[in-house]
């Protein structure tokens, strides 16, 4: 089981719970959306939250502005942070404004709220799991769309809930963080999503 463990702390790194958001998303919802329409957001997203991210995250290993993908070091986290902040902010201007899909800008508005938190955090030399915040941010917004859309779905929630604990115990296995920086950053992303429930269930 412990050489398992590392395949949840890369497969549901930060960098992809946005995919993970919006697939879910168009997967679930009433035909709203012309399939071009879909594939177009889809794309979108995949660019803006994954290939311009990953490509960012190599230029500042190469520069030795980070040491890894995983930005183990709390001091290295300011820069990332901030261009996730912007990178949110630019598909909000952009892809999913409140008047076309009020789910979605609610979703990456919390998430900018999440990243806003963590950045806060690393200016008082505080590491908090920037994986439970993508985990505790997406399994709100999947169960808050079930509730949206009056899907029961319990199997697809157990198995969501059970990839938050392994994730959680691949992260503690892997010595990324404490039991509290874990607890801290599930926190940190769950609050800002149930916030912003109120406006769009």
């Amino acid at each position: 089981m412990k050489k398992i463990l590392p395949f949840f702390s890369y497969a549901f790194h930060p960098i992809f719970i946005s995919v993970f958001a919006v697939l879910f998303f168009f997967i679930n919802t009433p035909e709203y959306f012309n399939y071009e329409t879909v594939y177009l957001y889809i794309i979108q997203t995949f660019v803006v939250t994954v290939f311009i991210p990953l490509a960012i995250f190599y230029l500042l290993v190469s520069l030795n502005k980070i040491d890894s993908i995983m930005v183990t070091d709390v001091s290295q986290r300011k820069i990332p942070l901030f261009i996730q902040i912007m990178l949110f902010g630019i598909l909000l201007y952009k892809s999913f404004t409140q008047e076309t899909i009020p789910e979605l800008y609610y979703f990456f508005l919390g998430s900018i709220g999440s990243s806003f938190i963590a950045l806060l955090l690393v200016f008082y030399r505080r590491k908090v799991s920037l994986h439970m915040i993508g985990m505790a941010s997406l399994t709100v917004f999947c169960i808050g769309c079930f509730i949206h859309f009056g899907i029961k779905n319990v199997y697809f929630v157990s198995g969501l809930l059970l990839c938050n604990g392994l994730v959680a115990s691949s992260r503690f296995e892997m010595k990324a963080h404490t039991t509290t920086e874990l607890l801290l950053g599930y926190l940190i992303g769950m609050i800002p999503q149930l916030l912003f429930l109120f406006f769009w269930l």
